[in-house]
């Protein structure tokens, strides 16, 4: 330890030190919007309570968000094209955004295998797993970061990538992202797209374009078969990213896909609905008022009850937001109990956590006192475990 050093903080137990009643609250429990109180012993929910104790002012008090999906942490990672940044102090910036967002639970979705576009997410993977590791031993993060596999079927490495890393992860989920099918449809506009994003010309890209789309047809399917048999040898909950089509989801059920992630049309909603797949919507579609690339509105699946699960995706506050405006919005369906589950207890679920997302007894107490003025929704704080962390 250096004469800067301190000493790091302990990991959150849950101890005596978290015992505290939370009084003059809204809660928003599974069902209903309740005036009362919480009792917080030992880091868990002890009981609803009439007690005094800390005044929340009458604002909200929910449980603490799950993230199941944010590829977030690149962004700090290259904050510039060109630039690097060191991969825990992105972990730490990323954090910080975070919990600021009321998220006490992320799934850091982090990417295995290149993409056109990225072919450094090759190189980048162990350090980013090693980084996310030492901050979490090193008790530096406010919430709680898991780890979520990515996994391009596009890249032959993919399965050595996935390998090298499957005994840390707690979820998985399989991409495809060649252009013509699933998420980009028209091949034309992924050519145009990648020959400005990569500064190269538009030969270089179709000749690029042309690698991916042979490779893809002559490797996915293998790669995609390896990935989902490395995931279920390993009992991880498995996702399938980006579903167009009714043939989409029979493939992930028949590979015991539980999650369909962000379909990407309506038909493709309702085979995974009609399937009992829990379906995953873009926050940030709803809140932009639909698809940043021409795909199903997230709207239009809310009307339908096509929703199960929203996700930041890759704008952390989107869900805080996104659970507010839609239970205020009178042409949707669902209230406030509804749109919290959807931020909360469905996405844990989902993952397989069963200690968090309701505010129910015996539950961990994450936990997010909330405000509301003139509309926008502001976090006053934050308790992880019965512990304060913002």
């Amino acid at each position: 330890m250096t004469p800067l050093d301190t000493p790091a903080p302990q990991p959150d137990t849950g101890d005596d030190a978290a015992c505290f009643t939370l009084s003059n609250a809204m809660l928003v429990l599974p069902d209903r919007v309740l005036e009362g109180g919480l009792r917080i012993e030992h880091g868990r929910i002890a009981g609803l309570t009439r007690s005094p104790g800390r005044d929340m002012g009458g604002a909200f008090l929910l449980p603490g968000l799950v993230d199941i999906h944010t590829d977030h942490v690149e962004k700090h990672v290259f904050p510039r094209s060109t630039v690097r940044w060191d991969m825990l102090n992105a972990f730490l910036a990323h954090d910080a955004q975070v919990i600021g967002s009321g998220i006490t639970t992320v799934f850091d979705s982090l990417p295995v295998g290149a993409a056109q576009h990225r072919p450094e997410r090759r190189e980048i993977l162990a350090d980013l797993v090693a980084a996310l590791e030492e901050g979490r031993a090193l008790g530096l993060f406010r919430a709680e970061h898991l780890l979520h596999l990515r996994c391009e079927v596009t890249d032959p490495a993919t399965p050595a990538l996935a390998a090298s890393v499957i005994d840390r992860a707690q979820i998985v989920s399989v991409m495809d992202h060649t252009p013509g099918d699933r998420q980009v449809t028209d091949i034309a506009d992924w050519v145009t797209g990648m020959a400005r994003d990569l500064q190269i010309t538009l030969e270089r890209s179709r000749e690029l374009t042309d690698a991916l789309l042979e490779r893809s047809a002559r490797e996915g399917g293998r790669v995609r078969a390896e990935v989902v048999a490395l995931a279920r040898a390993h009992g991880l909950p498995m996702l399938s990213h980006d579903d167009a089509s009714p043939a989409h989801v029979a493939m992930a059920v028949a590979e015991g896909v539980a999650v369909s992630e962000f379909p990407t049309t309506r038909a493709a909603a309702e085979a995974a609905r009609a399937a009992g797949l829990a379906i995953v919507a873009g926050a940030p579609n709803y809140l932009r008022g639909g698809s940043q690339s021409g795909n199903v509105a997230v709207r239009e699946l809310l009307e339908a009850g096509l929703v199960d699960i929203l996700a930041s995706d890759y704008v952390p506050r989107a869900l805080i937001d996104a659970a507010f405006a839609i239970a205020a919005d009178p042409a949707l369906p669902q209230g406030l109990p509804e749109t919290v589950r959807m931020v909360s207890e469905a996405p844990a679920r989902a993952a397989g956590l069963t200690d968090r997302g309701r505010l129910e007894p015996g539950l961990r107490a994450d936990l997010l006192h909330v405000a509301r003025t003139r509309g926008r929704t502001h976090l006053r704080a934050a308790w992880r475990a019965g512990r304060r962390v913002a």
